[in-house]
């Protein structure tokens, strides 16, 4: 069974966040998918990824470019795991048939949206029916993360 986080945005959005989970992620040795509700989703998040600061940078791919062997990170709007991820990244409310083949899974949530606050509940449900092992991760004042108990 995979490890689940469910990181819920209520201070900061995705395209603040994400960049620097992908760098914690990367940082620590893993390899990472983000699964995108959209080829649109994809397109902006890799325009994102090279320009969100200008003192880094995340390598990344995804089908535009070819080789996600080569790729760290990889942006995807299909259920596949091109580069050999370890870490799924799920936004735009998706799933993954997937998530035992993932060491680790985070599922990123806008706070402020109802739809995807339901949409979240109905997929931390069925991840817990599943035998997944859960955790649920709250922003703090600053825009961190702190696991909720």
């Amino acid at each position: 069974m995979s490890r689940i986080g469910f990181y819920h945005l209520t201070r900061s959005p995705l395209e603040s966040a994400l960049p620097k989970i992908l760098g914690k992620a990367l940082g620590a040795g893993n390899r990472c998918l983000v699964l995108c509700g959209s080829k649109e989703r994809v397109a902006a998040l890799d325009a994102l990824l090279w320009s969100f600061d200008p003192d880094s940078w995340l390598p990344h791919g995804w089908s535009r470019e070819g080789n996600p062997e080569l790729q760290p990170i990889w942006l995807s709007d299909a259920d596949e795991n091109p580069n050999r991820a370890d870490v799924l990244v799920l936004i735009d409310s998706m799933t993954s048939e997937k998530l035992d083949s993932y060491a680790r899974c985070i599922d990123l949530f806008d706070g402020h949206d109802e739809a995807a606050l339901d949409a979240a509940r109905q997929r931390w449900k069925t991840a817990k029916e599943a035998g997944h092992q859960l955790e649920y991760w709250q922003q703090d004042e600053k825009s961190g993360w702190k696991l909720a108990q």
